[in-house]
């Protein structure tokens, strides 16, 4: 009986806690949002990587950005604690995890669970510019560089 109700609690915690992440994004849906990837406002993330906000804050919980990867970059093997969900604009989002290589390319979407573990990069020529939303907080977990 009590682990019955340990099993609905954490069930009922994680379905709250997502349900917060994604209220916060919808909480500007209240007003039309329109951002060309081409004029936004970037900055500098990491070595390699930039963003611009267009909804959210990455910082503190759910969010979208446009995304710049630039040629060549490596993030190494990592993981994110929350969801992201991505889609390709121009160049390739190399990705690689357990179950192979992706090379998403314009027009092409993943999805990345929060807790997997992948590698990531951008397309040696041309980088990687992508849509990019998060169920929340974004962080990158290092994880270790063994081979997949």
């Amino acid at each position: 009986m009590r682990r019955s109700l340990l099993v609905v609690a954490v069930a009922v915690a994680v379905m709250v806690a997502w349900s917060l992440g994604r209220v916060q994004g919808q909480k500007a849906g209240a007003k039309v949002i329109y951002v060309s990837s081409a004029s936004a406002d970037y900055k500098t993330m990491s070595k390699g990587v930039s963003e611009a906000i267009i909804w959210g804050d990455p910082d503190k919980g759910a969010h979208a950005t446009f995304t710049k990867f630039d040629p060549g970059q490596d993030n190494g093997m990592h993981s994110h604690t929350n969801d992201l969900w991505i889609v390709v604009l121009k160049g390739a989002y190399l990705y690689k995890d357990e179950a192979g290589e992706k090379r998403v390319g314009p027009g092409d979407f993943l999805r990345v669970p929060g807790g997997h573990k992948h590698w990531s990069g951008g397309d040696k020529k041309e980088g990687a510019l992508f849509y990019e939303e998060g169920s929340g907080k974004f962080d990158l977990i290092p994880g270790k560089q063994e081979a997949l």
